[in-house]
């Protein structure tokens, strides 16, 4: 079986695929065209991102694809050392005690840190969208992208002028590691890597030379790191911010337009949502599982490793099919029905698991929930577009909209009795 993520029917609509994976092949194939092995099962994809001894994080960040001389040479300028995702022992424990120290991680601690910033932040949005209504919208140009990066930079201390370069450098970032770019177009996208990086060098450097760490995020991590070089280096330092720009707000921005899409698709039950926010964290949920804003994720093997009968060599990097995991009919029933009322959506693996659980996974949720109930409230008559044609991105991890083409109508819908959100 093959896998082309960039154009046609898979990047459209997945879910063929997925199943043909999970039913014809043990969920686990390789994939000749991608040099990629496919890992389908959930009980495989959960294995190998919680056995970081043999599923190894090196080249998660490496692009999928051989990148023309060019580009590398700008490439090889860009000496952020590993510290997150691309990560293993013994780095990644060091640094995520870091992580774990300096960056709220639990319900209780984001509503605390973070709460006032998210609800001020979706409160200017959405008053925003309300100002026009009549008009029309692309919720992902002007809600979805722009709530969690600017949620992200005020947590960072990033200076909210420079919102426009941090999205083109982020945007250029996933496409030169997971998606199809021309050469051309690598070089391009490798030179504002660069640059995204100095950005991040130089703003760590700023507060180091000025004596002041100041009591946002990067502030923090430099007290925690006090100097010593063996709890973090400077250069770790801006690595974290480096990566945290993109993951801080790429993730939440697609769970964020998956949600409004599978929400939107029911008037009735984007209503119902207005009336009652306590169906919204159940939603969210099973938004995570059936349609997750990272489909797959790249490991490499370090030792030869069988899964399902299959045995996969040392050294060969595999692509973990999460949004097939989440589909997983071992473990999920009915998995290809949207069901936010369904008792087993917590089962999914959108924020990974094991060592590499996504550290923002909390704030995501938090920011997805408020935003969310703020939106049916204020826009109660939001819908999309009678012409809207869904389109995502090419690309072999993060599944984002190109657009979400809204109806701005803040009157209350004249419509039949309010039934549950489903899909």
């Amino acid at each position: 079986m093959r896998l082309n993520p960039f154009v046609g029917a898979y990047l459209a609509d997945p879910a063929y695929v997925w199943r043909r994976l999970l039913d014809e092949s043990d969920g686990v194939h390789h994939d000749p065209d991608l040099g990629l092995w496919l890992i389908a099962r959930h009980a495989d994809v959960r294995r190998a991102l919680g056995d970081a001894a043999t599923f190894g994080n090196a080249l998660t960040l490496a692009p999928v694809y051989d990148v023309c001389p060019e580009a590398m040479d700008v490439i090889a300028g860009i000496d952020a050392p590993p510290t997150t995702a691309a990560a293993d022992p013994p780095v990644h424990p060091r640094t995520r005690r870091a992580l774990r120290a300096t960056f709220a991680n639990t319900p209780e601690r984001v509503e605390h840190q973070y709460g006032d910033i998210v609800r001020r932040r979706v409160d200017e949005l959405v008053s925003r969208l309300v100002a026009r209504s009549g008009g029309r919208a692309d919720l992902v140009a002007e809600f979805t992208t722009e709530l969690p990066l600017l949620v992200v930079l005020d947590i960072l201390g990033v200076p909210e002028v420079d919102v426009g370069r941090v999205r083109a450098w982020a945007d250029g970032q996933i496409a030169l590691i997971w998606g199809q770019p021309d050469p051309g177009e690598q070089v391009r996208l490798a030179q504002g890597l660069l640059e995204f990086w100095r950005y991040c060098q130089e703003l760590v450097r700023a507060r180091l030379d000025g004596g002041r760490y100041g009591d946002d995020y990067v502030g923090r991590l430099l007290a925690y790191r006090d100097g010593d070089d063996e709890v973090l280096t400077a250069a770790e330092v801006a690595s974290i911010v480096f990566n945290l720009l993109v993951a801080g707000h790429e993730t939440t921005a697609g769970l964020l337009a998956h949600a409004l899409d599978r929400a939107l698709s029911s008037p009735d039950g984007w209503r119902a949502m207005a009336e009652d926010p306590r169906r919204i964290p159940g939603f969210l949920t099973e938004t995570l599982r059936y349609a997750p804003a990272i489909d797959g994720w790249l490991r490499v093997t370090r030792r030869p490793v069988t899964l399902g009968g299959v045995t996969i060599p040392a050294g060969a990097r595999c692509l973990l099919l999460i949004g097939a995991a989440n589909r997983d009919p071992a473990v999920f029933s009915r998995p290809d029905q949207f069901d936010p009322h369904r008792p087993d959506a917590d089962g999914h693996l959108s924020f990974g698991h094991g060592p590499h659980f996504c550290i923002g996974a909390a704030l995501a949720r938090l920011e997805a929930r408020v935003a969310l109930a703020r939106l049916a409230t204020a826009i109660p008559g939001l819908r999309l577009t009678s012409d809207h044609r869904r389109s995502y991105k090419a690309n072999i991890a993060f599944r984002a909209h190109r657009s979400l083409p809204v109806v701005i109508d803040a009157t209350v819908p004249s419509v039949g009795p309010a039934t549950p959100v489903a899909g």
